[in-house]
């Protein structure tokens, strides 16, 4: 039998290029890391970021808005997203309410 020509070595403990069969068990080397969630994180954001300019470009007609008394008129998109907001804060409130509850009763059943 003849020696492989192959001028990087494969066996264990040797330096040579790391690739997925040379990998350590247990180890995926396509595991995701910080890095991979920023970059998805930001893609994410900015994917957002038009769909927000979109609809504020498409809606920019003036409406009338009242609210306990008060009478005025704003951009619809703005109408919106400020009423998109105010109800995310009320379910955000709701959400740490009923988690403080919960973390409440644990503690208590654990003494």
């Amino acid at each position: 039998m003849s020696e492989p020509t192959d001028p990087v070595s494969t066996e264990p403990g040797t330096a040579g290029p790391e690739t997925p069969a040379d990998a350590p068990p247990g180890r995926d080397p396509l595991r995701g890391s910080r890095t991979s969630g920023v970059w998805l994180a930001v893609v994410a954001a900015a994917v957002l970021l038009v769909l927000l300019v979109v609809f504020i470009v498409q809606n920019t007609q003036s409406v009338q808005v009242s609210y306990f008394g008060w009478n005025g008129s704003a951009p619809l998109a703005a109408a919106l997203l400020i009423a998109a907001a105010a109800g995310m804060v009320i379910a955000i409130l709701a959400a740490t309410l009923r988690m403080l509850q919960v973390r409440r009763r644990v503690r208590r059943d654990r003494r």
